[in-house]
C-alpha cells in the first residue's frame, strides 16, 4: 500500500513539473524575468500560508545562506526559462538535470566530500549524453545549450547550499526565501521589457506557481513514504511526461541522437543515485 502511495505521489509530482515546463515553453514569447516573477509570486501564497499556519519563523536561522540559495536559485531558473525559447522542452529539462554533476564538483571543492570512482564513471556517462546531443543532434541550438548549462551549474550551487543549510532551517523557509528573492529580482528586471499578458496568458502565468508548488509538495511526500533509492529515479518521469506533451502540443522534433543523449544523461544519474544508496546501506 505504501509503495502504491509513493508511486502515485511521484506521478502527480512529475506530471505537475512537466505541466510547468510546457507552460513556460508556451509562454516563451514573454521575457524570462517576467515568467520568473509570476512563477514565484503565485507560489508565495502557498509558502507564506504554510509558514503562518504552522507558526514557523519566516526569517529562518541562517539568513546569509538562505539569501545565497535564493540568488543561486533565481539565476538558475532565469537561464532555464531563457533556454526554453531555443530548445525542445524535454531536451532542456534533460540537460538541466546534469546539475548533480556540478553539485558533486562543488561538494568536493567546498564541502570536502569524497566522490567514489564509480560515481565519476556514471557522471561521465551523463556528460557523454550532453556531448551526443551537441555533437550528433544537428538540430540542437548552441545558444540554448549554453543557457541551460549555465542553469545547471547554478542548480549545482543550489544543491551545495541546501546541503550546507542542512536541517537547521525548515524546508518551506528555504523555499520561501527563494520565492521572495525570485519575485523581487524577476519583478525589478522585467520592468524594462514588461509585456502585459493577454487573455489566457494571465491564468497560465499564475498556474506556473501552482504547478511548481504541488510538484514540490508531492515529491516531498514521496520521499517521506519510501526510501530515496526507490523515489529518486522516478523524478525522471518528468522528462518522459514533458517529452510526450512536447510532442503532442508543440510538435517538437527529436532525432534518434536526441533520444540516445537523453537516455545517457538520465541513465548515468539514476545509476549514481542507486550506487549512493547502496553505499549507505552497506
Amino acid at each position: 500500500m505504501a509503495l502504491k502511495k509513493t508511486i502515485t505521489f511521484m506521478i502527480v509530482s512529475t506530471f505537475a513539473f512537466a505541466l510547468m515546463n510546457v507552460t513556460v515553453k508556451y509562454l516563451s514569447s514573454i521575457n524570462a524575468f517576467q515568467l520568473v516573477f509570476f512563477r514565484s509570486l503565485s507560489s508565495l501564497f502557498f509558502t507564506f500560508g504554510f509558514l503562518l499556519k504552522n507558526c514557523i519563523p519566516i526569517l529562518g536561522n541562517q539568513k546569509k545562506l538562505l539569501v545565497l540559495r535564493g540568488l543561486a536559485g533565481v539565476t538558475s531558473m532565469t537561464f532555464f526559462f531563457m533556454s526554453m525559447k531555443y530548445l525542445p522542452v524535454a531536451t532542456a529539462v534533460s540537460l538541466r538535470y546534469i546539475a548533480p554533476i556540478f553539485a558533486a564538483i562543488f561538494a568536493v571543492l567546498f564541502l570536502k566530500e569524497r566522490i567514489k570512482p564509480l560515481q565519476w564513471l556514471f557522471f561521465s556517462m551523463s556528460f557523454l549524453g550532453v556531448l551526443v546531443l551537441k555533437g550528433l543532434d544537428t538540430q540542437l541550438n548552441t545558444y540554448g545549450l549554453m543557457l541551460v548549462l549555465i542553469a545547471a551549474v547554478f542548480s549545482g550551487v543550489v544543491y551545495t547550499l541546501i546541503s550546507k543549510i542542512g536541517t537547521k532551517d525548515h524546508p518551506v523557509v528555504v523555499v520561501n526565501y527563494f520565492m521572495i528573492i525570485a519575485t523581487i529580482v524577476g519583478g525589478v528586471l522585467s520592468i524594462k521589457d514588461w509585456q502585459t499578458p493577454q487573455g489566457i496568458e494571465w491564468g497560465l502565468l499564475m498556474l506556473l506557481g501552482v504547478f511548481g508548488y504541488f510538484g514540490q509538495v508531492y515529491m516531498t511526500k514521496a520521499f517521506q513514504t519510501a526510501a530515496t533509492a526507490l523515489v529518486a529515479p522516478m523524478k525522471y518521469l518528468e522528462v518522459v511526461f514533458t517529452l510526450i506533451i512536447g510532442l503532442l502540443w508543440f510538435q517538437d522534433i527529436y532525432t534518434v541522437w536526441s533520444f540516445v543523449g537523453i537516455l545517457l544523461i538520465i541513465g548515468g544519474l539514476i545509476l549514481n543515485i542507486l550506487y549512493k544508496e547502496r553505499q549507505k546501506a552497506s
